[in-house]
């Protein structure tokens, strides 16, 4: 297994989440679960990632302009959760954070996927392919 398959399960995870938060209503029990489990999922998902993925990058002209994107989007990302958690679940404000975070992540994994992945593919080699994988995967389990 590469790091980009490794990220892409993970990234498949986080929409199916996020897919499944924004069709909570109110102040319930699913909400609140979903929540925390989605906001878990995004930190150690990026904080692994920037890891095992933009720190290499980084050490690339090619790749790092890319990689301080990434590492950007994810700060943008960790804002919005703490703006949800600091917002009432039963409010109509919150959905409408929840909805923007969707689209958010939503964009950044797209944008990964289609971009990032390509980019530093062309300066890793298969064995570091491997390689960060299995430190992702240690990471991802880690932090569980």
């Amino acid at each position: 297994m590469t790091l980009f398959e490794a990220l892409r399960e993970d990234h498949q995870k986080q929409r199916t989440l996020l897919d499944l938060l924004v069709r909570t209503e109110g102040h319930t029990e699913a909400r609140e679960e979903l929540f925390v489990r989605i906001r878990k999922e995004l930190e150690k998902h990026a904080a692994a990632e920037e890891r095992t993925l933009y720190v290499p990058m980084m050490a690339f002209d090619m790749t790092q302009e890319k990689a301080r994107h990434g590492v950007a989007e994810h700060h943008e990302i960790d804002e919005l959760v703490a703006e949800l958690a600091d917002t009432d679940f039963s409010s109509p404000g919150w959905l409408v954070a929840a909805k923007k975070l969707q689209e958010l992540v939503q964009h950044h994994l797209d944008e990964e996927e289609h971009e990032v992945f390509q980019l530093a593919g062309r300066v890793l080699d298969e064995g570091q392919k491997e390689s960060l994988a299995k430190d992702y995967l240690r990471e991802m389990q880690a932090a569980q």
